[in-house]
Formats: structure tokens, C-alpha cells, sequence
């Protein structure tokens, strides 16, 4: 309950005179109107003020992020072992002869017509003596023909003199026909020893050339006792012992060389990738362990894919011939494009089978972009139309929110 105490009014006028008293009737009045308006607030303070108008409601929050112009960098990833360009396999052209030395080992790197081993020659020594002693009995066998030769000559010769004489005397009647018969049989026998002196002369030159080749072959055996590499490189795997026969029919080569110690990697790749791979390409090749990369190119693309991986292989040079072992892991990174262009990353990005879209973001709405994307690298994509340098997305599209939604962006770092 309100008390109400009215307070004076003091006037300086008017305080050297007595007040006279109101009439009782403006006392009344006065008294009225200050109840009233004392009830008046105490009903505004009992009453509870009215609620405000109500805020529209805020869409959930989601990051967003911008187109921007950048340099993009597209490439493939591949895989796969360090090999050998072209692998030299080194085996023995003579059998069964030991090795009594080697002078060669694994990486050594070595020329062409270097002696990486050597063979044992005492057998093919003890042949060539035999040959030599052939040779020269064939050539005395010549001589010999050729002195029968010339005797059965000069008989033949006698022989068809007196054979002559007798057939003329016998026209005449001094000759009997028994003698014409002898002398006729002698000229024939003449005729037929100097026909076999001649055929033993070419049978003892062809026994000549028989050795003669012999040797040749004996001394071809004698001179692969040395085991030469027939092209010059790094060795890269010694099989040869001491004290081993040698085996033309071997299974494992006596050496392997590198050709010219040129070695590649050999890697697999998807064939969806193949299309945009091109001889000449750079490629950047990193060994197992190793921390830099080596510079390489594609040197071959296999024309064919395997049927069962639907993987296609390709083959990079790497540049000067670098020291790296073979038959090591390796990866490679081929660059196949580069642009200055508008992208996005990614996750922006929704495929489906009409296309790829983007979810783009004006005054809080979604709306759903049909885009065009050319080159992929680095997590994002390039942006060949449907969106332009500046335009807002959301970050990672087609999760939380759909076309028309309104949301409160949160703008990336």
C-alpha cells in the first residue's frame, strides 16, 4: 500500500506572509487525482510487459569456400621395380671345361671384349697338338699323291708310246696279236694308276682341310676360354666358381651385365591413365629410401593391358644412369598438365550422372551448380564454367545440406 506524504512548497516570496488554508472542496480534488494516478502505476507494475516480436530463425552452419584462380598441376601416380634397359646375359660357348680363374665381380663395371673368366685349356691344348700332327700328315700324304701322280705319267706315257708302235707294226703283219693284246692291256693299266694317284691326292686334300678346319675349331674353343662381355656395362650378378664346370645348357647365365649401366622403372599403370601418357613426358622417379627424386622420362608405352589387373605398363629412362639397385621399389609422379585457372577443392564437387555440381551459397541459400572440370591435382579441381572466380560453395557439398536450404556460412581458414 502506497503512502502518500505531500510535501510543501516554499516559495521565497512569499515566506514573511501566512498561508491561508485552501477551501475544503480543492482539498478534496488534489486529494483525488494523486490516488489516482497512484493506482494507476501500481496496476503498471503488477502488469507483465508484452513479449517482443520473435527473430527470424538462423539456418544451421556450414563452411564454405571460394573459387579461386591458382595453378594447378595434374599428374599420375605410378609404381613399380628398377630394372635393367637391356640386361647382357653372359654364358660359356664351350662345355665341359672348368673355371680356373675370375676377374670380374658383382658391380664392377666393365668394357666391351673385357675377360671377366677364364677356362681350362689343357684338353683343347692336347687337341690342337693332335690336329697339328693331322695337318701335317695330310699334307705328306699330298706330296705323295703328287709324286704317284707324276710316275703314273711317265708310265702312261711309255706305256701309249709302245702301244702306238705295236699297232702300226701290226698293220704291217710283224706284230702277233698276243703282243698287241699286252702292250694294249699296259697302256690301260697306266691310264688307270695315274686316275688313282689323282684320286688319292684328292683325298689326302681333303683330309688336309678336314684338319685344317679342326684347327680353326680348336683354336675358336681355345680363345672362348676367356670369358668376354660381349657388351660393356656394370655386372650385376656373378654366378661363375672356381673350380665349376661351364655349361652352354646352364640355366643361370655365368654373369649378368647392365648394358651400359643404363637402367629404368618399369611400372604399372591403370588404363584410364594410359590415354593421357605420351612418350617424352617428364617423370620424377623416387627409389625406395631414397630422399630426392631422379629425373626420368617415358622411353616405351606397352601397347597392350593385362586383361585380369586392367593394368598397361610403361618404361622410364632415368637420366644419367643413376646408381640405384635393381630390382628396387620405386615411385613415380608423371606430370600430365599444368594451368593457371579458377578451382575448387574436391570435396566441393558432386558427381552424378548428369554431371559434376557445386552447392553455391547467395545471402544464405543453396543452389545447385551443373559444372564443367578439366585438369584434377593437388586435391582440386580446375573449373572450366558454371562457377567464376569469387563465387562461394559449400566446402563439402552434397552431405548436410540440399538446393534451396538456407544455412549460416562459415568461411574456411
Amino acid at each position: 500500500m502506497y503512502t502518500f506524504m505531500p510535501t510543501p512548497l516554499h516559495a521565497p516570496h512569499l515566506e514573511s506572509r501566512p498561508m491561508s488554508p485552501a477551501p475544503a472542496s480543492m482539498r478534496l480534488v488534489v486529494v483525488s487525482l494523486l490516488a489516482m494516478g497512484l493506482a494507476a502505476g501500481q496496476v503498471r507494475a503488477q502488469t507483465p510487459t508484452a513479449p517482443a516480436a520473435a527473430a527470424p530463425a538462423a539456418g544451421p552452419s556450414v563452411t564454405v569456400t571460394k573459387a579461386i584462380v591458382s595453378e594447378i598441376v595434374q599428374s599420375v601416380v605410378v609404381s613399380g621395380s628398377i630394372i635393367a634397359r637391356d640386361e647382357v646375359l653372359v654364358q660359356p660357348e664351350v662345355d665341359a671345361l672348368s673355371i680356373v680363374a675370375i676377374l670380374a665381380e658383382e658391380g664392377d663395371r666393365v668394357s666391351t671384349g673385357q675377360v671377366l673368366a677364364r677356362l681350362s685349356r689343357t684338353t683343347l691344348e692336347v687337341q690342337l697338338s693332335q690336329n697339328e700332327a693331322n695337318i701335317a700328315r695330310a699334307e705328306a700324304s699330298i706330296a705323295q699323291a703328287n709324286a704317284q701322280i707324276a710316275e703314273a705319267q711317265a708310265n702312261l706315257v711309255a706305256a701309249t708310246n709302245n702301244f702306238d708302235r705295236t699297232k702300226a707294226l701290226r698293220s704291217s703283219g710283224n706284230v702277233s696279236n698276243e703282243v698287241y693284246d699286252q702292250r694294249d692291256a699296259v697302256a690301260r693299266a697306266a691310264a688307270a694308276k695315274l686316275n688313282a694317284s689323282k684320286q688319292a691326292l684328292a683325298i689326302a686334300t681333303a683330309d688336309l682341310a678336314l684338319a685344317t678346319a679342326q684347327g680353326r675349331d680348336v683354336a675358336v674353343k681355345l680363345g672362348r676360354t676367356e670369358i668376354k662381355a660381349p657388351q660393356g656395362g656394370i655386372v650385376s650378378r656373378r654366378s661363375a666358381k672356381l673350380g665349376a664346370t661351364a655349361s652352354m645348357s646352364a640355366t643361370e647365365p655365368l654373369f649378368r651385365i647392365i648394358a651400359d649401366g643404363a637402367v629404368e622403372l618399369e611400372a604399372e599403370v591403370a588404363e584410364v591413365e594410359l590415354p593421357g601418357l605420351k612418350l617424352g613426358q617428364p617423370v620424377a622417379v623416387t627409389p625406395a629410401g631414397a630422399t630426392q627424386a631422379l629425373a626420368g622420362t617415358i622411353r616405351l608405352i606397352a601397347p597392350e593391358v593385362d586383361k585380369a589387373s586392367r593394368l598397361g605398363r610403361v618404361r622410364v629412362a632415368l637420366t644419367g644412369n643413376p646408381p640405384v639397385a635393381i630390382g628396387s621399389f620405386a615411385r613415380g609422379v608423371i606430370e600430365t598438365g599444368r594451368n593457371t585457372v579458377v578451382t575448387l577443392p574436391l570435396s566441393a564437387i558432386t558427381y552424378a550422372r548428369s554431371g559434376a555440381t557445386v552447392q553455391s551459397v547467395s545471402d544464405g541459400k543453396v543452389k545447385t551448380k551443373t559444372v564443367k572440370l578439366g585438369l584434377a591435382g593437388d586435391g582440386r579441381a580446375e573449373i572450366v564454367s558454371g562457377i567464376t572466380e569469387g563465387e562461394t560453395v559449400v566446402a563439402r557439398a552434397g552431405t548436410f545440406v540440399r538446393d534451396g536450404d538456407v544455412i549460416t556460412p562459415v568461411a574456411t581458414n
